[in-house]
């Protein structure tokens, strides 16, 4: 059923954004992107199979939002090692100054 898969990327999605707003830690902002993410493939993949005209683009979207999301974890945690060396902490409020 298409409703039963997106009722399950919705709660993902929610738990995602909620991470993103509240939490203080660069890391867990980050997985909550990727939940979120998560959320956006598992509807295309739904969308694909269920959807008026089933097709494989869906999936060939989620493949590319896969690896997306895989470029974007690797030079994110990138970006963090070198703040957290910098700086020695990864709280996102304490991010707000952009100079040497």
């Amino acid at each position: 059923m298409l409703s039963s898969y997106l009722t399950m990327a919705a709660i993902l999605f929610c738990i995602g954004l909620y991470g993103a707003l509240v939490k203080r830690n660069a890391v867990i902002i980050l997985l909550s992107i990727e939940l979120m993410l998560n959320a956006v493939n598992l509807n295309l993949v739904a969308f694909s199979k269920y959807g008026v005209v089933p097709s494989l683009t869906g999936q060939m979207f989620t493949l590319f939002s896969i690896a997306v999301a895989a470029a974007e974890a690797a030079v994110g945690i990138a970006i963090l090692i070198a703040l957290f060396r910098a700086r020695g902490t990864v709280n996102a409020d304490e991010y707000d100054e952009m100079r040497r």
